[in-house]
C-alpha cells in the first residue's frame, strides 16, 4: 500500500477493505507517500463515492471504519458528479501555540496573527495546528519554511499547519494548509471540521456553518461546507470521478 501511495504521488491514496466491525460497511485505510494516517476528510468523501459507484448506488448511506473510529457518510450521485457528506467527531481542542512561532514558520509577521484567536491544535480524528490570521490578504504573503513547520508540529503531534481567515458571521472562511512532510495541500477535509469546531467554540456560535475555500493560491481551488451538528461536525462537498482503472495479473 505504501509503495502504491508513493507511486501515485497524491496527497492521499485509500484502500477499501472488508470491515473489522459489524456496524461498519467497509474499512478505509488512508496513506500519504510518507505512511498511513488514521483519518482524513477528502479521502473519506471520495472513497464513499467510489464505493457507491462500484455498488451502482445513486443514493447511499455508509459507515466507514478508519483508524480514528467510525464515521457516517452519505452520497447522492448527480450525473458525472456526486455530493458527499460525513459526520466527523466533535472537535477536541489541544495545546495552544505562541502566535509568533506559527506566523514565523510561514514567513509572516507577529501582527498577522488574529489578536483574539490563538493558534491551537484541534482534531476531529487527525490533529492539525489551526492558526487564525487577522486579514485575508496575509494568506497570499506566506513563504513556508518546511523545516520550521516540522520543528513546530512534531512536538505537538500535529500533521499539518493550517492558516485560516474567517468571517464567521458571514459564514465564509479561506484556508491554506502546509504539510509537515513538505508541500501545500489544496484541500483538507480533516481540517475543515476542526476549523469549524474551534471557531464555533471560541466565538460562542454552536450552530456555526462555514463555506471554506482552499488551494486558491496554488491554482487548485477547492470548496467545502462545514456545519456544527449534534455530536460532531458535518463536512460535505462535491466529488468528481476522474479516472477508472482495472488491474489484471
Amino acid at each position: 500500500m505504501l509503495a502504491f501511495a508513493r507511486e501515485t504521488k497524491l496527497s492521499e491514496t485509500t484502500f477499501v477493505q472488508a470491515p473489522g466491525q459489524v456496524c461498519a460497511d467497509y474499512r478505509n485505510r488512508i496513506w500519504t507517500p510518507a505512511g498511513e494516517i488514521p483519518f482524513a476528510g477528502h479521502p473519506s468523501l471520495g472513497t464513499a463515492v467510489a464505493v457507491a459507484r462500484r455498488r451502482e448506488e445513486s443514493l447511499a448511506a455508509y459507515v466507514q471504519q478508519t483508524g480514528a473510529g467510525l464515521q457516517p457518510l452519505e452520497v447522492e450521485a448527480d450525473g458525472d458528479r456526486a455530493h458527499a457528506s460525513m459526520i466527523q467527531s466533535e472537535a477536541e481542542l489541544g495545546a495552544e501555540v505562541a502566535p509568533a512561532a506559527a506566523m514565523a514558520a510561514v514567513g509572516l509577521e507577529d501582527g498577522d496573527a488574529h489578536p483574539g484567536l490563538a493558534p491551537r491544535v484541534v482534531s476531529t480524528g487527525l490533529p492539525h495546528l489551526i492558526a487564525p490570521v487577522a486579514a485575508q490578504e496575509a494568506l497570499g504573503r506566506c513563504a513556508p519554511d518546511y523545516e520550521a513547520i516540522e520543528a513546530l508540529l512534531a512536538p505537538l503531534g500535529a500533521f499539518n499547519l493550517h492558516l485560516v481567515w474567517a468571517d464567521a458571521e458571514a459564514g465564509v472562511a479561506r484556508m491554506r494548509g502546509f504539510m509537515r512532510e513538505g508541500g501545500e495541500d489544496p484541500a483538507t477535509g480533516s481540517a475543515a471540521g476542526p476549523v469549524c469546531g474551534y471557531l464555533g467554540e471560541r466565538l460562542g456560535m454552536p450552530g456555526l456553518r462555514l463555506e471554506i475555500t482552499q488551494g486558491v493560491e496554488m491554482g487548485r481551488p477547492s470548496l467545502l461546507h462545514a456545519e456544527l451538528v449534534d455530536g460532531g461536525v458535518r463536512v460535505s462537498g462535491t466529488v468528481i470521478p476522474i479516472i477508472d482503472g482495472v488491474t489484471s495479473f
